[in-house]
């Protein structure tokens, strides 16, 4: 098995249930074919670089997974025949994009965590550095 990042721009004129419903979709795609989701990310609604089917904005999908490369072929059939789809790029991970990739995920939920109990602990000292100047 081998580890894939993909990246899919969806058209900007659906709504948010229908975007996720897309993105759902994709998964499902994958999961049937014997793949496993390492990570999802949706990155929201972004300005394309330059107009693709005189559309300037997108909304952008990434997933890392990992499965046999047979699977790519029926991934980006998917893509093609969903006209929700205007722009997809999938490609395999080397070894150290794979660690990278593990890495920047661990990171990124390390500050997840540590975000909300940092601003706990700031909350208090702001009150009493406001007491103090009173």
């Amino acid at each position: 098995m081998y580890n894939y990042e993909t990246v899919f721009i969806l058209t900007p004129v659906l709504s948010e249930p229908q975007m996720k419903e897309a993105v759902e979709k994709f998964k499902k795609v994958l999961t049937d074919n014997g793949a496993t989701i390492e990570n999802e990310e949706l990155w929201g609604m972004r300005k394309l670089a330059y107009p693709i089917q005189k559309k300037s904005t997108g909304f952008y999908a990434f997933l890392e997974f990992a499965g046999e490369p047979t699977i790519v072929n029926k991934l980006e059939t998917a893509y093609r025949r969903d006209e929700k789809v205007i722009r997809f790029l999938t490609f395999r991970q080397e070894k150290y994009a794979h660690e990278y990739a593990l890495k920047r995920r661990s990171l990124k939920k390390n500050a997840a965590t540590q975000a909300p109990a940092e601003a706990v602990a700031e909350a208090p000292q702001a009150e009493e550095k406001e007491e103090t100047n009173e």
